[in-house]
């Protein structure tokens, strides 16, 4: 961005193009600069150049705010200038805690993104492959300045969990079985495939070398690195995914609690409808049931049109009903995960000119028979209504809001609130018909409501609740340990035992994270709550609904208000 900077939104605009300058992997999900063919440096070095963009965009917020002290009256303003300076100030403070030092877990990290912005490049033309070759050739750099990274944070002392280190190193073996980068070079055409292939294999082998340190070298040193991370770097952790200081007084403790009483709530709800499936039998038994007996879908292919044919239906049902959907919006895919991806489902946002539609991906985690009762509710959350009508939808009024609100400023407990009240939504509009849908809507809304209660009791040390019940029976008053977590969640959950495991190895390696879906679904319900209280009658939830996923992000402290005045 050129010229004077006069406002927030301008402010932050100019710090999503500089940060576009540092990391090339925003620019290639932005879709802003499809012939940028480097990757970013996630060595120490270009760690402070981050911290240094940082710091210098916040005192260029405060500049212009003091000059216009009026701007604070300008609703979007307000809200881009509050983004701005919270998201950054967390930020820094994970900086100053260290964090980017330890950068490892099995979703999210350097390690990952670099193989994920692949899966986002456009591959229509021969020039469009020459980039991909181009970029593939840097890998082994940027892998090498990870390690760098990784080597300076195991010097300070600074380490991650065995548990972390064995996962990741389990994910790029399976990376290499493929191995990932040559089949991604394999697709390429035959004008570019000595160029293609010699890159592939040296991105590969990168992949290798980087495997190896972590065995070889980071492991033996990260050994006796507990998994619980503690109050303090807890709390930083969960406001950059949260959007909200929950450290600061009880707040983590209250939210703990809150949890449990929500485990509670919606296990009876799930008691009744196990009876109702299958008379005289446990939640358990009933998931079980449906996993065996219930509808299914055979064969990865059939599993991916299935879940299209889902998302184009809610589409046409939705709007001009509950949404009303401007053209691009409409467009979503279902694709398949590539192997070595975490076991839980996930989205990619559109690029902003849409050229590139949002995105749900499914890993099939070796399967090839798929049942139903699970997924229904799932792909209502990663895709329609969920994560892709509102992301899309801040893409669609990024020329409204700033880039920045529609995309680097986002929120976890925003957008998995959302995602989760969407969930809800559906059940709410009696879409949930497929037999044992309700079932799998009940299992995920008990899944995050149990995430809550564990990731904080775990990496805290939280006592288990007094009026706990089976595995934990024996345990309670005393505090929670990934063990008894692993135990509970089994219990109480349908999904299969290596999705529970991976979903354990998530919460331990991003601390914080996993409570955003349930307490920004929480702040999703308490703000269309409050606005009904308002408006009474005049209450309209579609237009509701495309005002507040046209406000872009918001955090924690400011999105149930800012709902309520929707």
């Amino acid at each position: 961005m050129s010229g004077p900077v006069r406002t927030p939104r301008q402010v932050a605009d100019r710090y999503v193009d500089a940060v576009c300058d540092l990391d090339p992997i925003v620019a290639t999900s932005l879709g802003t600069r499809p012939g940028d063919d480097r990757l970013p440096d996630p060595s120490p070095a270009g760690l402070e150049a981050d911290a240094e963009l940082t710091r210098r965009t916040l005192a260029e917020l405060d500049a212009v705010l003091t000059a216009e002290p009026a701007l604070g009256d300008d609703p979007v303003e307000r809200r881009c200038a509050r983004l701005l300076r919270e998201r950054l100030g967390a930020e820094l403070a994970a900086d100053e805690a260290g964090e980017g030092f330890r950068a490892l877990s099995n979703l999210f990290s350097p390690v990952h993104s670099i193989r994920q912005v692949f899966l986002l490049m456009p591959t229509a033309t021969d020039d469009d492959w020459a980039v991909v070759a181009r970029r593939l050739a840097r890998v082994p750099e940027a892998y090498r300045g990870y390690v760098q990274t990784l080597t300076e944070g195991a010097r300070r002392g600074l380490f991650v969990a065995p548990r972390q280190v064995s996962t990741v190193v389990g994910q790029l073996g399976e990376w290499l079985s493929g191995p990932f980068f040559a089949g991604l070079a394999a697709a390429g055409p035959d004008a570019l495939r000595g160029e293609l292939d010699a890159a592939a294999r040296a991105a590969d082998a990168a992949v290798a070398e980087v495997r190896d340190f972590l065995r070889d070298t980071y492991a033996p040193q990260a050994e006796g690195t507990p998994d619980a991370v503690g109050r303090d770097r807890y709390a930083v952790a969960a406001r950059r995914w949260n959007g909200s200081d929950l450290g600061a007084g009880q707040g983590l403790e209250e939210a703990c609690a809150w949890g449990w009483a929500e485990h509670r709530r919606i296990l009876a709800e799930q008691q009744a409808e196990a009876r109702a499936l299958r008379p005289g039998s446990t939640p358990k038994e009933a998931m079980a049931w449906l996993g065996e007996h219930g509808p299914a879908v055979e064969g990865v292919e059939e599993v991916r049109r299935r879940l299209q044919a889902m998302m184009d239906e809610a589409i046409e049902a939705l709007d001009g009903t509950h949404f009303d959907l401007a053209a691009p919006v409409r467009r979503v895919e279902a694709v398949i995960a590539p192997p070595g991806s975490a076991a839980a489902p996930y989205y990619t946002r559109p690029s902003h000119d849409f050229s590139r539609p949002g995105r749900t991906w499914l890993p099939t985690l070796g399967r090839t028979r798929f049942p139903l009762w699970d997924l229904v509710s799932i792909w209502y959350h990663e895709g329609v209504p969920g994560h892709h009508l509102q992301l899309a939808q801040w893409v669609h009024v990024a020329g409204d809001l700033s880039t920045y609100q529609a995309s680097l400023g986002s929120v976890s407990a925003n957008v998995e609130g959302w995602a989760l009240y969407a969930e809800r939504l559906m059940d709410e509009l009696g879409y949930l018909t497929e037999p044992g849908a309700r079932m799998g809507y009940l299992d995920a809304q008990q899944l995050r409501a149990i995430r809550v209660v564990i990731d904080i009791g775990m990496h805290l040390r939280l006592p288990v609740p007094d009026d706990a019940e089976g595995v934990l029976a024996a345990h309670r008053g005393r505090p929670w340990t990934p063990e008894l977590a692993r135990a509970f969640a089994g219990e109480h959950l349908g999904s299969e035992p290596a999705f529970l495991d991976s979903e354990l190895v998530r919460y331990l390696g991003l601390p914080g994270q996993a409570i955003s879906y349930k307490l920004g679904e929480r702040a999703w319900l308490a703000g269309r709550a409050a606005a009904q209280r308002a408006r009474g009658a005049d209450f309209d939830l579609r237009a509701w609904h495309m005002a507040a996923l046209s406000q872009g992000s918001l955090g924690l402290d400011d999105l149930e208000a800012e709902l309520a005045q929707l």
